[in-house]
């Protein structure tokens, strides 16, 4: 599938079985923390499907003008890919071939340089020119994590990227996810500050592996407190009972 503009061709190809691709390693160890906190939620909520993608790091592939352009978002979601055949690892994302543009993309700035915010059409793109004029993303999501600052951008119909507000409990709804995106303060493993969340239509927030835990903890200990307390009185009014 090919599509062309003035100045610019798009085609969509499988990255070569054969390509190096780089291995450079994240720039500081709060984005691959983030990023699997973003999928833990979701997971546990049975909310990531045979043919739903959700990857970090993994490169998002386009052929511009017959060279290859990757970005590897810290966090994507597609919602409808093709399954690979038996055994194959997935090294690379190729959108219109491989299945649908990414729902979101997600970016989470560090102290370091980086162009997030770069339109820079020449090859190789910027991230925000790949992502808006190349992919047609329809969220762009740029996160600082040290002040727990989110800016969500959606692709409005002149194919442009248009800053969004939050609702009133300054969360942002993501219609391709389904889910509410927003910032949470806490604690998760060693790493206490900003993060990334989910939230369901109802305000509900989805919940860490961790939380369900405790919150499970906290509904036995409820039972067994009222257990303990209808024993009490039964034996108050002598009636002894059953174990």
């Amino acid at each position: 599938m090919s599509v062309s503009t003035t100045e610019l061709k798009i085609t969509w190809e499988k990255l070569p079985d054969d390509f190096i691709l780089d291995e450079e390693p994240v720039e500081n160890i709060d984005q691959p923390i983030l990023a699997a906190a973003l999928r833990e939620s979701l997971e546990i909520a049975t909310l990531i499907q045979d043919r739903i993608l959700v990857a970090s790091n993994m490169g998002i592939c386009a052929t511009l003008n017959g060279k290859l352009a990757i970005k590897a978002p810290d966090w994507f979601y597609t919602s409808n890919v093709e399954p690979l055949p038996n055994r194959e690892v997935r090294r690379s994302y190729t959108p219109n071939l491989e299945g649908e543009i990414p729902a979101i993309v997600m970016e989470f700035l560090s102290a370091t340089e980086s162009d997030e915010y770069s339109n820079e059409p020449a090859y190789p793109p910027g991230k925000w020119f790949f992502y808006e004029q190349i992919l047609h993303v329809p969220f762009y999501a740029i996160f600082e994590p040290r002040e727990g600052l989110l800016e969500v951008y959606r692709l409005d119909s002149s194919a442009k990227y248009e800053v969004r507000s939050p609702n009133t409990n300054n969360r942002y709804w993501i219609e391709g996810v389904g889910l509410y995106l927003g910032v949470w303060q806490g604690t998760k493993a060693e790493r206490t500050g900003y993060w990334l969340r989910w939230w369901d239509e109802s305000g509900e927030m989805l919940l860490w592996g961790v939380e369900m835990i405790e919150r499970e903890r906290q509904e036995r200990e409820i039972i067994q407190q009222r257990s303990e307390r209808l024993a009490a009185q039964l034996r108050a009014v002598g009636i002894e009972p059953e174990l």
